[in-house]
């Protein structure tokens, strides 16, 4: 039996506004420029450059905007429903006001429009594309060939089936073809640079990179076979099983993952975007050491100069200056009202971010103080997201889209946020150590043994406790793996 009943209950909604915060605290600085673009792209009303005071933060006027911005909303909203009277004096705010302009980090003595740098590379799918022309194609087989180039993924991976790929074809460009002359095309994509690329999955990737290998006839021949017929014994470490089934040495075999382990289980990573791997970074933070008292700036490209179009402001005042206004017209106002609100909830966010980057930052290197005077990673502390939200009264999720892709820049080199994040173990004397530390005490002991009788996990658990660090033995095995650091055997030497 159904039945109809009320219930009142509380409930914790985000706003569209902090939900454009969140996303934008995520963002790194190499792709804030390129979110901002597409922001002025996409909202006529957002404009860049103009001229207030000096303000290397861009924060002072963020909270004198809070109220007008929830005005604006309340404001809309009673728009949306019967055109009624629209105050816009809010919007047309004196140009020199310094809280009536929505401007971020502007200089009076530069008059010359901005523009936002945008970051521009050659992308994976180009540098094959440019392949092409080495092949002997008609346009039916090159249009073909560029369909199946646009389906790799940025792994360089063609994980899809070649009948979807003949079914695209079809609808989309009406091209006609069969699954055999999709495969055909795609064997000859293979054979592009760089070696692995178009393998619909890990273990055909590998295997082409080894028609291409320039290693030892022999040890390439035996890593085929460990590939093409014990991969899954490979995958889970069953070294043991695959050198009874083959007949080989343990020489033999160390030699065949030896070659296994110099190829990349992914193509396409050397051409993937530099801020997702790191090899081009662009710091967020700058910590400068002066004279023993830390420095923390936030890199000036998170301080872009945006404030509202002067061409919407403009048609502002006409609307305003008009006595009455008929339907359209409220209906245009109203328009140009509600792009500026975004236009303004854009420029807030910005702000915000640069307010929460800094803020948390802040505390991260008060925390870890001892290591960004020194540089030495032994005095890094433990420390967890919570240890950070709490100094700083914000949200643990918050803290983690901060540390997210972020990255400082000190006088000992530039590092990944989230590197300073680690738990802790207590020792013998009860201190709480990083589990960092531990990683390079292991690091060490590895380092410092003898190759011709490598040092067990076991051997590794009693040298640590040793040393004051009681830790179980399958805690030091992914100490080890996580430093790729391989098992004792594959570490002997002849």
């Amino acid at each position: 039996m159904l039945r109809q009943t009320q219930s009142q209950k509380l409930a914790q909604k985000l706003s569209p506004q902090q939900i454009q915060l969140m996303k934008l605290l995520q963002v790194p600085t190499a792709n804030l420029e390129e979110r901002i673009k597409d922001e002025l792209e996409s909202n006529p009303a957002l404009d860049v450059g103009g001229e207030t005071e000096a303000d290397p933060y861009g924060l002072k006027e963020f909270d004198n905007d809070q109220e007008g911005m929830q005005d604006g909303n309340h404001d809309q909203e009673e728009g949306n429903n019967e055109f009624e009277s629209i105050d816009v004096s809010d919007y047309l705010r004196d140009e020199h006001d310094s809280q009536g302009d929505y401007h971020l980090n502007e200089h009076n003595d530069d008059d010359e429009p901005k523009t936002i740098p945008v970051k521009v590379e050659t992308t994976f799918a180009d540098y094959l594309t440019d392949q092409l022309g080495m092949l002997e194609l008609d346009e039916r087989s090159h249009q073909i060939a560029e369909h199946i180039i646009g389906s790799i993924d940025d792994d360089g991976y063609l994980r899809r089936d070649p009948v979807a790929i003949a079914d695209d074809l079809a609808f989309n460009r009406n091209i006609m073809t069969e699954e055999d002359e999709v495969r055909e095309i795609i064997a000859r994509i293979q054979d592009f640079d760089p070696p692995g690329v178009a393998a619909k999955d890990l273990q055909e990737c590998l295997l082409l990179q080894l028609k291409k290998s320039a290693a030892p006839r022999r040890e390439t021949q035996l890593a085929t076979t460990i590939l093409s017929s014990y991969f899954e014994e490979f995958t889970r470490k069953h070294y043991d099983k695959i050198k009874q089934r083959m007949k080989i040495t343990e020489e033999d075999l160390k030699a065949a993952i030896q070659v296994i382990l110099k190829l990349t289980p992914k193509p396409g990573s050397a051409f993937a975007s530099a801020d997702k791997l790191g090899g081009y970074i662009i710091p967020d933070f700058f910590i400068y050491n002066n004279n023993g008292v830390l420095e923390l700036t936030l890199n000036a490209r998170n301080a872009p100069e945006l404030r509202i179009s002067e061409g919407y402001r403009d048609m502002l005042r006409t609307f305003d200056s008009g006595q009455k206004k008929n339907k359209s017209q409220r209906e245009a106002l109203l328009f140009i009202k509600q792009k500026i609100d975004s236009a303004k909830w854009f420029i807030d966010a910005i702000k915000q971010r640069q307010h929460t980057l800094l803020i948390t930052m802040n505390a991260i290197m008060k925390y870890q103080e001892a290591f960004f005077l020194s540089g030495n990673e032994a005095f890094l502390r433990p420390m967890i997201l919570k240890d950070i939200a709490d100094r700083i009264g914000m949200d643990i999720s918050t803290v983690s889209r901060v540390a997210n892709s972020k990255y400082v820049q000190t006088e000992y080199g530039t590092y990944l946020l989230k590197y300073f994040f680690s738990e802790a173990i207590v020792n013998d004397s009860g201190e709480e150590v990083s589990t960092r530390e531990v990683k390079r005490i292991l690091a060490d002991l590895v380092a410092a043994e003898d190759k011709k009788k490598p040092i067990s996990d076991e051997r590794i658990t009693e040298l640590l406790a040793e040393q004051g660090y009681n830790v179980a033995r399958r805690t030091v095995a992914k100490y080890r793996e996580q430093l790729d650091i391989p098992v004792a055997r594959l570490r002997k030497q002849a």
